[in-house]
Parts: structure tokens; C-alpha cells; sequence
């Protein structure tokens, strides 16, 4: 249905839009940010008396690092999607098999962001630097809302799609 198509299209690139405005966010408002990273890394916002402050960073080259690490990634994942959807579109009326065969870069680009938000933020920001424990700086709940929203994009475009009605 050609229909289920479109918004399948849409919603990727609906995806790619927000993992460009992100990474141009980041840009824009390079310090905003680059403090929400320095304060995750170095653990300073954590309880007092943390035993686990020996996981710290207090580098401010491996926060510049790790602050591009973000930027580099959420890029990828919007240019991927951006990619993928390009390539739906250009998909959108071909047979089938075609069609399903060109999501597999909105999957990738899925994936990958899945990786930033999820393990990024939440195994390794959330847990590892125990950002949860920041009133100030805590990134958890934006991070759940948008690793859900590609696995909920990624789950119902996964969903085959069949001949187009002629």
C-alpha cells in the first residue's frame, strides 16, 4: 500500500531531521552542551561521598573528545537516515522486494542512533558516570525519548511491505 509507504518514508525522515538539528543544536550551542558532557564526565554534580568517583574523567581534552565523539555521532545517524529515507522515496512505487530492500539503511541508521542514545547515554553516561544521580545534569529521560522513538520507527518500518495495488 502506498500509503504505509509514505508515512514508513516519512517518519525516517522525520528521524534524520532531529538527528541534524541535534548535531547543528550542538554546533550553534557549543558550550551549553560541551558543559552538560565536562559535568557527566567528571562526575563533580554525582552525591557527595560517591565511592565510584574513581571512574571520573577530569580532562578537559577527553571532554572535548568525548563531546565530539557525540557531535560526530548523531551526524552519522542523521545523514544515514537522511540517506535512507532519499532512498525510500526514490523506492516508494518499485516492486516489493525493492522496497523492502532499501530499508536496510533507515535499520542502520536506527541502530546507530540507538547506540548514541541508548549505550551512549544511558549504559555509559547514565550508569557508568552515574549521571541519574545529577539533578542538573541528567540526560536520561531526553535520551529514553529518543532512542524509543527510533526503535518504535524501526520496529513498524521493519514490517514487510507487499505489492503495490495496480
Amino acid at each position: 500500500m502506498l500509503t504505509t509507504r509514505l508515512v514508513k518514508m516519512t517518519m525516517v525522515a522525520s528521524t534524520a531531521l532531529f538527528a541534524l538539528l541535534v548535531t547543528l543544536n550542538n554546533l550553534a550551542d557549543y558550550d551549553s552542551n560541551y558543559q552538560f558532557v565536562r559535568h557527566t564526565l567528571s562526575m563533580d554534580t554525582t552525591f557527595p561521598g560517591n565511592a565510584l568517583m574513581g571512574r571520573a574523567i577530569t580532562a578537559p581534552a577527553l571532554w572535548t573528545v568525548g563531546y565530539w565523539a557525540i557531535i560526530l555521532a548523531e551526524a552519522v545517524v542523521g545523514l544515514t537516515l537522511a540517506f535512507a529515507a532519499v532512498q525510500l522515496a526514490a523506492n516508494l512505487r518499485s516492486n516489493a522486494g525493492r522496497f523492502n530492500a532499501a530499508k536496510k539503511y533507515a535499520i542502520v541508521g536506527a541502530g546507530l542512533g540507538f547506540l548514541l542514545w541508548f549505550t551512549g547515554f544511558m549504559v555509559v553516561g547514565g550508569e557508568w558516570f552515574l549521571m541519574w544521580q545529577s539533578k542538573t545534569w541528567d540526560g536520561q529521560e531526553a535520551a529514553f525519548r529518543f532512542y524509543m522513538t527510533l526503535l518504535a520507527v524501526v520496529i513498524f518500518l521493519n514490517q514487510p511491505d507487499g505489492e503495490l495495488d495496480t
